[in-house]
């Protein structure tokens, strides 16, 4: 029997499956929370923190996976891991991402605001990683029946693919390559 590492990069299937679960548990304890908890007051205010959280993921997602995940030691080995082995269940440690998480996104904005408007931020941003997390593991490990998941199995699959100069760096969307100009490799690496 594997025991539950949660620190290392390949998971064993449940330790990969519960931390689908924590973070799915994590999102609706927080909208649960803001909702039965915060001043009716602010509810206003909490449902646009976590509207700007989820709408800011796309572009965290975009830059985490060009910069850090292409660009810097160890994430950039640790990255290199699953493209060798996409269907792999290799995926960022649970606790690393909750780290993270607390540290460079609840504590900053709890420190500017409030504890409401911080538990929106990050209801927003989790939500965010969360439905990422899912298509993720849907390009690799399922057989897709929407034309969306195609498309973005079809677009994954060519970042996949080059190692030199991968670009296409977005899973849940193609917009920030669209407007960084990351969809195909520069022209000088085309030989052109």
């Amino acid at each position: 029997m594997r025991t539950l590492r949660f620190l290392d990069l390949e998971h064993g299937r449940a330790a990969y499956r519960i931390d689908f679960a924590l973070y799915g548990i994590a999102v609706v304890a927080l909208g649960t929370l803001l909702v039965v908890a915060s001043p009716r007051t602010q509810w206003q205010a909490n449902a646009g923190c976590a509207l700007a959280g989820l709408s800011s993921w796309s572009l965290v997602e975009y830059a985490l996976h060009r910069f850090v995940l292409h660009g810097m030691e160890p994430f950039r080995s640790w990255h290199t891991a699953h493209h060798e082995r996409p269907a792999a269940l290799i995926f960022a440690p649970t606790l690393l991402t909750a780290a993270l998480s607390v540290s460079l996104l609840f504590l900053p904005v709890f420190f500017l605001t409030n504890v409401w408007r911080a538990s929106a931020v990050t209801l927003g941003v989790l939500t965010g990683y969360f439905a990422y997390a899912l298509t993720h593991h849907a390009i690799h490990h399922w057989r897709p029946d929407s034309r969306w998941l195609r498309r973005r199995k079809r677009w994954h699959a060519l970042h996949h693919h080059r190692i030199d100069s991968p670009g296409r760096y977005g899973v849940t969307t193609e917009v920030w390559d669209r407007l960084f100009d990351s969809v195909d490799p520069p022209r000088s690496a085309r030989g052109q």
